[in-house]
């Protein structure tokens, strides 16, 4: 049977990102996926972020493959391992403590939705508390709790009944004369507001799948503010922008915030490996033994490739790197696309251009395949070209990606 049919035949009906680039592909090295017919397109979708150190990585690859030739356990449950322990010193000493940053480990299912669903649980039972604030504009995820929190329409028809205990704050973004932290706090004052206190407030420091929204440090620091005025926990969902992506490891950095819970998943997982964790502060580990669990926490093999990644990332000075290519990024971008056409908007190598039209954005993708670079959309109506590259990508890699995207902007938009 020709490949392409075997999919369609067998695969269901729920496949989505097939369908936008349909190729069938073979290989992938660094920032080039390459097709069975010998094709090679530059990969600014990374993944949805979990290839933050590029495919297939030399330096965390060998450490697998030595993993494997070493019989090294592979599945382990929550039990006690000799590559969970370095993985825990290594990331507590040379990655959490440097930043000021004291955390628990706990090691959940192997994505990220497992990580959020571990974050309100603990976050209800420590408050005694079920409502949980999230903004308008977040992805946290599609399993039932974090599909309550997630704000888009489509993703949550699939749930199948109602979407509970979750209130929806506008986005600082969506209203320009509504001050944000201002509508919580009379929420939280007004005895007729109707809306209960949370447990928690959940957020993203800068919306991915929303489409690319930027939260200034201010506000971040106000949201602090406001949670610790009312005895409410702040978790930052890390998910997509964390490990180095907006150009410090945990995006929250910036603002000089400390979350009280923080959950990691995708590019943690050190070469694209399911991994997952949720970080919270030590007064807050109230959990009974096995009281949240899961075969599969603790991947042993995705544990060795996180430890390999995060060496990379200090050995190779990553986090400074990506500071850089934003800049080049950029300039690039405001160069070649005209402020009245578009909206460019980013922070380290996450960047969006809103053409302001879903039928836009999909003509601009489509052509960018066609020429040879697999990029994806977001934000309402699917409007927003989102770049997201590996942070490892060679220079010159990156300004031709940049110029496919440019040259199809301009080609759909007409200018």
């Amino acid at each position: 049977m020709e490949q392409k049919k075997v999919f369609e035949t067998y695969e269901s009906e729920v496949r989505s990102y097939c369908r936008s680039f349909p190729s069938v592909f073979q290989k992938a090295k660094g920032s080039i996926i390459t097709d069975v017919d010998g094709k090679e397109y530059f990969d600014f979708f990374c993944g949805a972020g979990a290839v933050n150190y590029g495919h297939n990585n030399d330096v965390i690859k060998e450490k697998l493959i030595a993993y494997l030739q070493n019989d090294g356990i592979l599945h382990a449950l929550d039990m006690m391992t000799d590559s969970k322990s370095e993985f825990l010193e290594f990331f507590e000493e040379q990655v959490l403590k440097p930043r000021g940053l004291n955390y628990k480990v706990m090691f959940v299912g192997p994505t990220g939705t497992n990580g959020v669903e571990a974050a309100l649980k603990l976050a209800r039972k420590v408050k005694q508390r079920e409502s949980i604030w999230a903004l308008m504009g977040c992805f946290h995820g599609m399993t039932l709790a974090s599909l309550a929190l997630t704000s888009d329409k489509d993703s949550r028809k699939g749930a199948g009944i109602p979407l509970e205990y979750v209130t929806h704050i506008p986005a600082p973004y969506m209203f320009e004369n509504l001050d944000t932290i201002s509508y919580m706090e009379t929420l939280l004052t007004d005895d007729h507001s109707g809306v209960e206190k949370p447990a928690a407030l959940i957020i993203e420091t800068v919306q991915a799948e929303g489409g690319i929204h930027v939260f200034d440090a201010a506000w971040l620091q106000g949201v602090r503010n406001l949670c610790d005025r009312h005895d409410i926990l702040l978790i930052v969902d890390d998910i997509q922008v964390g490990c180095a992506r907006t150009g410090t490891f945990f995006s929250f950095e910036r603002a000089n915030i400390i979350p009280d819970i923080v959950v990691l998943s995708k590019s943690i997982g050190g070469i694209g490996l399911p991994f997952a964790l949720t970080l919270f502060k030590p007064e807050l580990d109230i959990w009974s033994p096995g009281e949240h669990n899961g075969t599969f926490r603790g991947n042993q093999l995705a544990i060795v490739a996180a430890k390999a990644g995060l060496e990379y990332m200090l050995k190779h000075h990553i986090e400074a790197e990506v500071q850089r290519k934003s800049i080049l990024i950029k300039d690039y971008l405001t160069k070649h696309i005209p402020s009245d056409k578009a909206s460019v908007r980013g922070i380290g190598m996450i960047w969006g251009i809103d053409v302001y039209c879903g039928e836009y954005s999909a003509a601009i993708t489509k052509k960018c395949f066609e020429n040879g670079l697999i990029i994806e959309r977001a934000g309402r109506d699917n409007s927003v070209v989102k770049l997201m590259p590996a942070l490892t990508i060679p220079d010159q890699q990156l300004l031709d990606g940049l110029a496919i995207i440019c040259q199809a902007v301009k080609s759909v938009l007409l200018f």
